[in-house]
């Protein structure tokens, strides 16, 4: 079947029993929304598995995994950020990469996930049953290079329901709805993929705080079409990488996809944010949030600047150093059950407010910030 791309406009306005979903949706909440204070959100969990880097961090948990979901959750975070991908017998899974690898008597097998069943998906990595053992679980670098998938504290992979029924019930759920950047789909294969998703949130996620966001602004739009529970914000490389698709390629872009699928939000890698600071008042007269990760996110220095500027969270892959960076910052205060930092006091938190900076001095951190980022 060939696929081709429908904009969201294109969707008829259909009631919710249709797309098959649960009843119930909110259809009264304003479309805006703000984060809770200034956000710290845990990529992929405690942070993602770069498995050819030298600094241990990032080889911690395995990403995407329980495990790593609820490590993160010791730390005062708002969110853990995930992706989900659905299966070729539509079961939402939790997996980053479009392709999985495994190794047998020497050869490397690829497999898309979207391809395979829910039994097929959960035979790669250690298995929940002791006496099992599954394939070898191998990932492709950047470079090329498939490499075993080795970390310090391994699990098994789950899916969507899994993290909803054994994750912490506090934590918030960033869910980024994973498509595949080479491949243009039809309107009724996101329906269905996007319902299919729907279905397990709105059955399982009781109270828990939940946002979706996507690189795919077609999908992100429908999903909004398709409820306004919750909140959706649309992905973006702000330029960072060029794409076919004009949508995906600036930060005046993904305000206009925003506005016309009345998103909620942007979240945008950060070094397209400081090249271009002058967006964010536009993103703020949009009445849109804005978010935004990226490697930079990881320097404590860079975070606060970015709580100076207005954004309103940051994805980072260094779940402990950057939540007690942004408590010493007195960004926010500890919650009630994290012990505070050795170098603060309770008289330290008891007033917080967001300092104040003349123009003249947020430039001058700016054109650091930008040195910064040529380096």
């Amino acid at each position: 079947m060939a696929l081709r791309t429908v904009l969201v406009a294109d969707v008829p306005s259909l009631p919710d029993s249709v797309y098959g979903l649960s009843e119930g949706l909110d259809m009264s909440k304003p479309t805006s929304f703000k984060m809770p204070g200034f956000s710290v959100i845990g990529h992929r969990g405690n942070g993602m598995n770069v498995l050819q880097s030298s600094d241990r961090r990032t080889r911690g948990f395995k990403e995407n995994s329980i495990l790593s979901f609820n490590s993160a959750a010791k730390f005062p975070i708002d969110f853990i950020e995930f992706d989900v991908q659905v299966t070729k017998d539509d079961c939402p899974v939790i997996f980053h990469d479009d392709f999985i690898y495994s190794q047998e008597n020497g050869i490397v097998n690829e497999s898309r996930v979207t391809d395979l069943s829910l039994s097929e998906f959960l035979l790669y990595g250690p298995q929940k049953e002791a006496e099992k053992i599954g394939k070898t679980l191998m990932r492709k670098s950047k470079e090329g290079q498939v490499l075993k998938w080795d970390v310090d504290s391994d699990d098994p992979l789950c899916t969507l329901q899994e993290a909803f029924e054994r994750v912490e019930q506090s934590l918030g759920f960033n869910i980024e709805l994973k498509f595949d950047d080479q491949i243009v789909y039809e309107r009724e294969f996101l329906v269905h993929v996007l319902r299919t998703v729907l279905q397990v949130v709105f059955d399982y996620a009781k109270d828990r705080p939940v946002i979706f966001s996507s690189f795919q602004p077609d999908a992100a739009q429908l999903v909004r079409e398709l409820q306004s529970t919750y909140p959706v914000y649309f992905l973006t490389d702000a330029g960072n990488q060029m794409y076919k698709d004009e949508r995906r390629n600036s930060l005046e872009e993904a305000i206009k996809v925003c506005l016309e699928g009345k998103l909620q939000g942007i979240v945008s890698e950060v070094k397209g944010v400081f090249r271009n600071p002058s967006a964010i008042a536009k993103i703020k007269e949009s009445n849109l949030s804005l978010l935004t990760y990226g490697k930079l996110n990881n320097v404590g220095e860079a975070v606060y600047m970015q709580y100076v500027m207005g954004i309103d969270g940051v994805i980072v892959d260094f779940v402990e150093e950057i939540s007690e960076s942004v408590t010493l910052m007195m960004i926010r205060p500890p919650s009630p059950s994290s012990p505070l930092p050795s170098s603060a006091s309770k008289d330290d938190v008891a007033v917080i407010t967001r300092p104040e900076f003349s123009q003249k001095e947020i430039d001058f951190l700016l054109k650091l910030l930008s040195q910064l980022i040529q380096h």
